[in-house]
């Protein structure tokens, strides 16, 4: 039994991972949330103690971690105001001896043309690598999936807790935007299944943790992908691809662009940044931002990941 702590629990890629930790029946779970308790559509699991959190709370923090082996961070890094929250969790973990780390990554392995967490999480890098830089106090590992393949499917939930998203790649009304010239990069897409259990098993993983854990689900091009895309919707999809410097400049000359919207942003927050973050989704795609490396593929050889097709058929059948 590995004891351990999940900050920011009552997010919806933490929730798929609490659930998947709290299904093999093995851990004791401390779920830390800002919130009172879980969510009212969360179901009481076995092994898992939701407590309300002060992540500015340098001791209670400590405290709270004393006997915690690992702690996964699914802290949201664009509300993180100076990254407080998520070094406050740092800290203490070494304050309580923890032994493992993983930071609020949980994407691409790179945050190219995404300004709105590429500080963030970078500076969240720095601190755990200036941390370790005369000797190793906390092991710690980059989970990093590339994108959920289960964006592909909005507007249709296709997994427990997390809800899809829009993205330039329009499955519904089979169409796609993407960077001009960059049909044979290669993005990642991982089921949220997958990543929720590959984290579980990491927990178990008794060798040191890779500094980077990359997790490939899935690598595909984009004239892959939206091959795919044409199979699984059964028609031809109507690819657009925009210009570089205008998506630089925040200037998106498509027909159309999917209204992204997310739980970490307010309305108000989406409707003041909606170019800036789909021309910047856009450019980090095209520009290999979303691919992810395996290590996680080679240290768990015996998972067997999801494919893309498969998902996305299955996801599609019998919708017009």
């Amino acid at each position: 039994m590995v004891k351990i702590a999940i900050a920011g629990a009552s997010g919806n890629v933490g929730l798929e991972v609490v659930n998947a930790l709290a299904s093999t029946g093995k851990h004791e779970i401390l779920a830390l949330s800002r919130k009172d308790g879980p969510p009212n559509e969360i179901p009481a699991l076995s092994g898992v103690t939701w407590i309300k959190t002060d992540y500015s709370n340098l001791q209670r923090l400590t405290e709270l971690l004393e006997g915690v082996d690992t702690v996964l961070s699914f802290i949201v890094v664009h509300l993180d105001q100076g990254n407080m929250a998520q070094k406050n969790l740092i800290d203490a973990a070494v304050k309580a001896r923890v032994r493992r780390f993983a930071p609020s990554e949980w994407v691409g392995a790179r945050m190219d043309h995404m300004p709105w967490v590429e500080h963030g999480k970078q500076d969240i890098r720095d601190h755990l690598k200036k941390l370790n830089s005369e000797k190793k106090v906390l092991e710690y590992s980059l989970f990093q999936p590339g994108m959920f393949l289960n964006y592909l499917t909005h507007p249709h939930k296709s997994a427990k807790y997390l809800p899809t998203i829009a993205t330039p790649f329009d499955f519904e009304n089979r169409r796609a935007i993407i960077l001009e010239e960059s049909d044979d990069v290669p993005m990642t897409l991982t089921t949220v299944q997958d990543l929720a259990n590959i984290v579980s098993k990491a927990v178990e993983h008794d060798d040191e943790w890779p500094l980077v854990g990359g997790i490939s689900g899935n690598t595909v091009t984009m004239r892959e992908l939206i091959a795919i895309g044409e199979k699984v919707r059964g028609a031809p999809f109507n690819v657009e691809r925009l210009k570089f410097d205008d998506l630089k400049a925040e200037m998106v000359k498509s027909s159309w662009r999917p209204k992204i919207e997310h739980h970490a942003f307010t309305p108000e927050e989406m409707e003041a940044l909606e170019l800036q973050v789909v021309s910047g989704i856009v450019l980090a795609i095209g520009s290999g931002a979303m691919e992810a490396s395996d290590e996680w593929n080679k240290l768990l050889p015996s998972y067997k990941f999801t494919k893309a097709e498969e998902f996305l058929s299955a996801a599609w059948k019998g919708k017009d």
